[in-house]
């Protein structure tokens, strides 16, 4: 079963500089959580690879994160779906760890977890580092512009931009319709 790994924040739920601190502060993307479905049914192993720094600075507790994480896993599972698994790197940008995306440490981990390559998986993002982490492991890079994506679409235009072939990396207005072009390709 293929993988499509996904980013969190400004991907599936928006996104906020202030971050997610709570359940309360988590809300999907139009469409969001019916693409994860979709995907899911059309076959496709859904997996979350995220950053999620605010855990090392205080922000929330780990059980916020897991409260977060199951209800969008029960919102997947109400409409027939499921999310094979969430990944998440807890520590702060100056860390040095390889789990901090643009690492790949948590494709690794999906691999070794579930069993399937995420090479030439589908890695959906929103962020400059989401599409250095897909294309440092051999990910097809795809971006949406909602969240931090259209900040990003500009900065692929750009000569110093560490990302090879910048220009074949597809751009998508949400989740949604990103999954329907994978689907049907």
């Amino acid at each position: 079963m293929p993988l499509l790994i996904l980013d969190r924040d400004g991907v599936i739920n928006y996104d906020s500089d202030d971050y997610i601190r709570s359940l309360a502060d988590w809300k999907p993307i139009p469409g969001s959580i019916e693409a994860i479905v979709k995907a899911s049914k059309a076959g496709y192993q859904v997996a979350i690879a995220t950053n999620q720094s605010g855990l090392s600075r205080g922000y929330f507790t780990l059980d916020t994160l897991e409260d977060i994480h199951q209800h969008l896993c029960q919102l997947v599972e109400e409409q027939g779906g499921s999310i094979a698994g969430i990944f998440y790197c807890p520590h702060l940008p100056n860390e040095g760890c390889a789990c901090r995306k643009p690492g790949t440490a948590l494709l690794q981990a999906m691999e070794s977890e579930l069993g399937e390559s995420a090479a030439n998986a589908w890695f959906v993002g929103d962020s400059l580092k989401d599409l250095q982490a897909a294309r440092g492991y051999g990910c097809q890079p795809a971006l949406v512009t909602t969240g931090k994506g259209l900040k990003t679409q500009a900065q692929l235009d750009k000569p110093d931009v560490e990302l090879a072939s910048p220009t074949s990396v597809p751009v998508y207005p949400d989740l949604a319709s990103a999954v329907d072009a994978i689907l049907s390709a």
